[in-house]
């Protein structure tokens, strides 16, 4: 009976979604007021007030916005090769997307968020996680790019990250998709779910100074699916909160056998109780694992791989006083903490209420063990009662995820009734309502995950387009939508096309990032192995069937711009030097028949691109990013001549004399 009534009530809710993204509202072509492009248009020469850090899906990059404007400023390489810039092309950034199952040059990237001090952005760094093949990232905020990777073990589906602690003591990462723990036992039959599969959540701590990743410790669950997390703040730092689903542990045909049960849990994790017991040893090695940890070096301007094999695991059904859980309605999405941090919400997607839980009364709860009659495989289940501050009726249909603003305002995203519901976090009242079009997915308020919320905008990051764009295909651009939450009533302001598929993303205010944005590389501080330090020490070096070329850029010729004496079978490696110290003056370099990409290189920058000729003749090359007047002269040749032949390594450039 129960399972009839989930799929009638699954039809019906897909019917409604359907309705909301098919049809066309009355009016939507008036929904933005009158002045909502003077209050989104930036002019000739001003900036925005946010940057706008949003995550790409499965197109494993970061994009970078402004906002109010909604203008694209640029595409972060992270977990995807790019040929823009030459990310996991080049022999220095290849090392980055290395992992334990080897290259991986594609990753789902689904959640970013900033570094934080005190509760606040701090401007240094934005974290990401990647879905697919277990890992997160790091990206500096002074250069825009990826400085580190690492592999996440024992994990399957790195979902639920990468939501950092309260001074980013720790980046999470847990499981999405629980699976035996690593290692040769982890061959088992797949129906042996509730006995061999684990859940892990791993604590990847951050180095104050160079930001620098290290897995701390992971703590062993049983077998539940982990979809987002927040960490206490304020009153309840020391706590993390996530949201899990799953608690039937079905492995197949989970739309339907993973909905059995009438809740799911918020799992709450004294994670300053855990961190004391892992600094007294009580955890176990585990050294069967393997995972990779990739690190970027300014000086070098290339990456480092290694390989690492031990990780600290503590099993929390050995601990009593580490985990408990808190029923809310099931398969719940969002675990969003208050500014003040007293308030949890619990966003279930299949839920027409959101249920709202007290920290205070969540820890009196577990002071007077007011607990459930029966635990959950070993795990205190706290009385949903006794943790509950109250309930916000009839908000929506299919709450996902909420942020918050500076005046004590909820915003939660619906995405079967594809709107923004804006409540009191006291009261529980709701204040006003606003449609997306269509089906929206996460939201965004400037600063809402932070101690005190910048407010003033909110984002809509949508799942459906349909027709709010010009079409192109049958898959159409992804949409975001900027609404102004600074008065009484949310107002949309613009719609704009995203990359990928956006999940969440973070804002951090213009004057936060823009003085300490890096302009040039400083070439005397270049160490790069093969850099060159002027055109008069390019040249081509032989070293048996590798040829490697000491090459430099500057507007508007490349030095050398003639080179002779290439083979078949040589490996060439062009180590390109750009020679500027001017802002905003990259060089580029490709070549014909390269089966890589081109090169992106910065001022200051040593780049390589490694060509393997397939054939006898004359291959041009060129600067790919236009930098001069004459940009197009900016190019040259180089001679491949067959194996074993006779022609010496020559090489020039304007000069009537080749150097041999």
């Amino acid at each position: 009976m129960r399972l009839k009534q989930y799929l009638v009530l699954s039809l019906a809710a897909a019917t409604m979604a359907t309705s909301f993204q098919a049809c066309r509202p009355k009016g939507a072509s008036n929904a933005v007021t009158g002045d909502a492009a003077q209050r989104t248009y930036i002019p000739p020469g001003q900036y925005d007030e946010f940057y706008n850090f949003a995550s790409g899906g499965f197109s494993g990059q970061m994009s970078v916005y402004g906002l109010p404007s909604g203008r694209l400023f640029r595409v972060i390489p992270v977990f995807s090769v790019d040929p823009e810039k030459g990310w996991g092309f080049s022999e220095e950034t290849k090392p980055m997307l290395q992992t334990s199952h080897g290259f991986v040059p594609w990753d789902d990237l689904h959640h970013i968020e900033a570094s934080f001090t005190d509760g606040m952005p701090d401007g240094k760094w934005m974290f990401a996680n990647s879905n697919n093949t277990p890992r997160l990232a790091r990206i500096n905020l002074q250069t825009f790019r990826t400085d580190e990777i690492i592999e996440i073990p024992n994990t399957g589906g790195n979902h639920c990250s990468p939501f950092t602690t309260e001074n980013s003591e720790y980046v999470i990462a847990a499981t999405r998709f629980s699976v035996p723990p690593d290692g040769p036992e982890s061959d088992v039959p797949i129906e042996s779910y509730k006995e061999n599969f684990k859940g892990h959540i791993s604590f990847v701590s951050v180095d104050k100074e160079s930001g620098e990743f290290d897995i701390a410790f992971q703590l062993k669950t049983p077998g539940l699916n982990f979809d987002l997390s927040g960490a206490g703040k304020g009153v309840s730092n020391g706590w993390l909160f996530l949201s899990c689903y799953n608690s039937e542990q079905a492995h197949s045909l989970l739309e339907v056998n993973a909905s059995q049960n009438d809740k799911d849990f918020i799992l709450a994790i004294n994670w300053k109780k855990a961190e004391e017991y892992f600094k007294a040893g009580r955890g176990t090695k585990q050294t069967n694992v393997r995972y990779a940890h990739n690190k970027w070096d300014e000086h070098t301007h290339s990456a480092t791989h290694e390989m690492k094999t031990e990780v600290t695991v503590l099993d929390i059904a050995d601990f009593e006083d580490l985990a408990y859980l808190i029923p809310c309605p099931k398969s719940p999405h969002g675990a969003d903490v208050s500014p003040t941090g007293e308030y949890i919400v619990a966003s279930g997607k299949l839920a027409a209420l959101i249920p709202v839980f007290s920290f205070e009364k969540l820890q009196n709860a577990i002071n007077n063990k007011d607990f459930e009659n029966e635990a959950y495989v070993g795990i205190p289940v706290v009385k949903y009662e006794s943790a509950l501050h109250g309930e916000v009726q009839k908000p929506g249909l299919g709450p996902l995820h909420t942020e918050f603003d500076e005046k004590g305002n909820a915003y939660t995203s619906f995405f079967v009734s594809s709107e923004i519901v804006k409540w009191n976090i006291e009261t529980l009242e709701v204040l006003d309502r606003q449609p997306t079009y269509y089906s929206v997915g996460h939201l965004m308020v400037a600063g809402g995950n932070a101690k005190k919320p910048y407010g003033k905008y909110l984002v809509a990051y949508n799942k459906i387009t349909k027709d709010r764009f010009l079409p192109t295909g049958p898959e159409l651009c992804h949409s975001a939508q900027l609404f102004d939450i600074s008065g009484d009533k949310m107002e949309l302001l613009l719609d704009f096309p995203t990359i990928g598929e956006p999940h969440y993303a973070q804002a951090l205010p213009a004057d936060l990032l823009m003085e300490k944005s890096l302009q040039i590389y400083d070439i005397n501080a270049n160490k790069h192995p093969y850099k060159t330090n002027g055109e008069a020490e390019a040249k081509v070096i032989r070293e048996g069937n590798i040829v490697r070329v000491y090459m430099t850029t500057i507007r508007s010729h490349i030095t050398p711009d003639v080179i002779e004496g290439i083979q078949l079978g040589d490996e060439v490696y062009f180590h390109v030097t750009n020679l500027e110290q001017d802002w905003d003056m990259p060089h580029g370099f490709a070549i014909k028949g390269a089966n890589n990409s081109e090169l992106l290189v910065m001022p200051g920058e040593t780049t390589t691109l490694k060509w393997v000729p397939d054939r006898v003749g004359i291959f041009p090359f060129y600067c790919t990013d236009f930098c001069s007047a004459l940009h197009q002269e900016m190019s040259g040749y180089v001679r491949v001549s067959a194996k074993g032949s006779s022609v010496p390594i020559k090489y020039y450039t304007g000069e009537s004399k080749p150097t041999t």
